[in-house]
């Protein structure tokens, strides 16, 4: 694989029940979808254009937009979530959409989580999965977080949650987010190139002229506190191979040799030197990862 070929993705909309779910195809047209790319909470398929390009010279990637986030115009109401089944259903109505063999999932964080969920309700339509730092909290924590005497409140008091929701919204212009966001925070250890990715695809104009993120900072909040779904009971049920990725510092992956003995081909992999914004630290990693598996 050559990883300094370089192809501009391709738009495409794809329906499903309630609504359309905004993509962008990288990659040849005349074969199948190889792989299906999900994004992490608060991002957008763009943020990963730099990392998937390269991979367009062999294969055909679906990169998406999840509800509430980018171009994709499912509804994204907060209110009530206790869990991410909902990504979980709008992945599975996409993969029942498309045309081919099984393909491979991958994703970062919420992404790959997402996409775990879905990979063991449809096993005949994942041949894959490739996990990036994928949130996965203790066992016993995700036991407390599904009970159904459990209403969340817990949850939305978490500082993560509380930062989502005090989150900037409104900007003059991408411009001015960019240089807002550049080393800082979060998006310290990201490329530039990476950044730009991110704030086009991350927010949307305003008819006074300014800009605004796509993703709701309520919305953003709700994924953080909906943590209802079950990976360790998921990871039983999933029949491809998985490999998970996990960073070094800062992870959100409490996944171990006690998680990968649920499955029956995981793999487990901890990438020194990483945070958990390992697909923009080490996309070289990453890219022969994805393109390992949907090779083999």
């Amino acid at each position: 694989m050559d990883a300094a070929v370089f192809r501009e993705p391709r738009k495409r909309a794809l329906a499903v029940t309630g609504g359309e779910i905004a993509t962008l195809e990288f990659g040849p047209t005349d074969r199948p979808i190889d792989v299906v790319f999900v994004h992490a909470n608060g991002f957008n398929a763009q943020t990963y254009r730099v990392l998937l390009s390269p991979l367009a010279a062999g294969l055909r990637i679906l990169a998406i937009d999840q509800r509430g986030h980018g171009q994709t115009t499912l509804p994204a109401e907060p209110d009530g979530r206790r869990s991410w089944r909902d990504l979980r259903d709008d992945l599975i109505g996409l993969l029942d959409a498309l045309d081919g063999p099984p393909v491979v999932l991958a994703g970062h964080s919420m992404g790959g989580t997402v996409s775990l969920l879905a990979a063991a309700e449809r096993p005949d339509r994942v041949k894959g999965l490739v996990l990036l730092d994928p949130v996965i909290m203790p066992w016993l924590a995700t036991l407390y977080a599904k009970a159904p005497w459990s209403s969340g409140r817990l949850w939305r008091r978490m500082p993560i949650v509380q930062s989502a929701l005090r989150r900037r919204a409104v900007f003059d212009s991408r411009e001015a987010v960019f240089n807002g966001y550049k080393g800082r925070g979060a998006f310290k250890t990201w490329p530039e190139t990476m950044l730009a990715d991110y704030v086009a695809g991350g927010f949307v104009e305003r008819a006074d002229g300014k800009v605004e993120l796509a993703c709701a900072p309520a919305w953003e909040a709700s994924n953080y506190a909906a943590q209802g779904h079950d990976p360790w009971r998921a990871v039983r049920q999933v029949q491809a191979p998985m490999l998970i990725l996990k960073a070094q510092m800062h992870s959100t992956c409490r996944a171990g040799d006690s998680f990968a003995r649920r499955g029956k081909a995981v793999r487990i992999e901890t990438i020194a030197g990483t945070s958990h914004f390992l697909p923009m630290e080490r996309p070289d990693l990453v890219r022969d990862a994805l393109f390992d598996m949907a090779t083999q």
